[in-house]
């Protein structure tokens, strides 16, 4: 298999979506969210020849569809780490302009 050819099967619905879950008559779809890139060279210095390349994937989970008879619907997955570094910034932006405001 080429590199081309491997790329091309890690990008594919196969790694946004999980295995379907079913249980009761309601069908989980869990999604993820993916990014990736890659590169690669090739040179010469001091006549030897060099090439190299990478490649990788980055994902987090970002929610999943709940199906059941009714419909479909999106439920987000939350990510408590993101709310508390940002809760965390927005009480630290607070606090400075309080003590500015009280100079």
């Amino acid at each position: 298999m080429t590199l081309v050819e491997r790329i091309q099967e890690k990008f594919s619905a196969q790694i946004v979506y999980g295995d379907p879950i079913e249980k009761d008559g309601t069908v989980l779809l869990p999604a993820v969210w993916v990014a990736g890139g890659g590169g690669g060279g090739s040179g010469e210095q001091s006549g030897s020849q060099g090439e190299g390349g990478g490649f990788g994937l980055f994902a987090r989970p970002s929610g999943s569809w709940v199906v059941t008879g009714e419909g479909a619907r999106w439920v987000p997955a939350i990510d408590l780490s993101a709310v508390m570094v940002a809760g965390s910034f927005l009480l630290m932006i607070y606090l400075r302009y309080r003590a500015k405001s009280r100079t």
